[in-house]
């Protein structure tokens, strides 16, 4: 959402048996906090907008959970990992920034559904901080 520099990355799941690649890998790192990702991923889901097209080797073990009328889930049917979440509107993938294994030039820049975060945790960084209420503005004017 915030940093317009993007990379080319691989990544994979905890067991190896997906690989995602992208070539349009923003370096901004997001964290959202509404209740369905907090749920999903124990706490905030860490993302990195990948665009449209994902590369992804394994697909026969990629499990996909249509989780809203507006995104979709995706995690490797053996380990568990969270893959990604993808926006059916605009076909964007935000891939879980945990699963690159070169994310040195990735920067955590900003917060969505800020709104929704509980107050028993907090991250130091300075970030651009969007309620749900913004985020879907955002959306609806793509």
């Amino acid at each position: 959402m915030e940093t317009t520099n993007t990379t080319e990355a691989t990544g994979s799941c905890l067991c190896g048996a997906v690989t995602i690649h992208a070539n349009t890998l923003k370096t901004s790192v997001g964290a959202c906090h509404c209740s369905m990702c907090r749920k999903w991923a124990g706490g905030p889901l860490m993302v990195v907008d990948c665009g449209e097209a994902l590369t992804i080797k394994g697909e026969d073990n990629v499990s996909r959970f249509d989780s809203s009328e507006w995104g979709e889930r995706a995690f490797c049917k053996n380990c568990g990992s969270h893959l990604f979440y993808r926006l059916k509107l605009n076909n964007l993938h935000l891939v879980a920034a945990g699963i690159f294994e070169s994310a040195d030039n990735l920067v955590f820049d900003h917060q969505v559904f800020i709104d929704e975060k509980p107050e028993y945790y907090a991250f130091a960084n300075q970030t651009h901080n969007m309620t749900g209420e913004e985020v879907f503005a955002l959306f609806s004017n793509d």
